[in-house]
C-alpha cells in the first residue's frame, strides 16, 4: 500500500539586521499543510551569528518580534486577530513580502507523508 502524500509549503524565516543592506540570517522555518490543517514555525536565534552583523536591534527586541510571529503561526490568541485565521491564511500572511527586520523567503512547495519529519529535515538544512 502506498503512503499518502500531502502537498506542503514552507518559507525560511529570516532576520534582517539592516533592511537597507539587504543582508539576512536564516533563523527559522514556517511550514504549512492545508489539507491536514497543520502549521508549524520554529525559530533558533544564534547570538554568535547575530554578533557578526551590525544589528539595529537588541536580542530582546528580536525575540519579541519573533514571539509575535510564532503566536500567529500557532494560533495563540495573544497573536491577535490574524492568529484566529485558518492555517493557510496565517501562512500567507506570515510569508507575505515585507520590508522589516523579520521576513521570509518566498514559499516553496513539496510533498510529504510526514510533515513533522519533513519540517525537522528542512530546518536542519536551512537553519542549523
Amino acid at each position: 500500500m502506498m503512503e499518502e502524500k500531502y502537498v506542503f509549503e514552507y518559507a525560511v524565516i529570516r532576520y534582517i539586521p539592516r533592511v537597507e543592506r539587504e543582508e539576512f540570517i536564516n533563523v527559522g522555518l514556517l511550514m504549512m499543510c492545508k489539507r491536514l490543517k497543520w502549521i508549524k514555525a520554529e525559530i533558533r536565534l544564534d547570538p554568535d551569528k547575530l554578533a557578526v552583523f551590525n544589528c539595529a536591534h537588541t536580542l530582546n527586541e528580536i525575540r519579541n518580534q519573533f514571539d509575535g510571529f510564532l503566536n500567529v503561526a500557532s494560533g495563540d490568541r495573544s497573536g491577535g486577530p490574524m492568529a484566529e485565521l485558518p492555517v493557510e491564511e496565517r501562512f500567507r500572511w506570515l510569508s507575505a513580502v515585507k520590508s522589516a527586520c523579520l521576513a521570509t523567503s518566498r514559499p516553496h512547495p513539496g510533498l510529504t507523508s510526514d510533515p513533522d519529519a519533513t519540517f525537522r529535515r528542512i530546518f536542519a538544512e536551512q537553519v542549523l
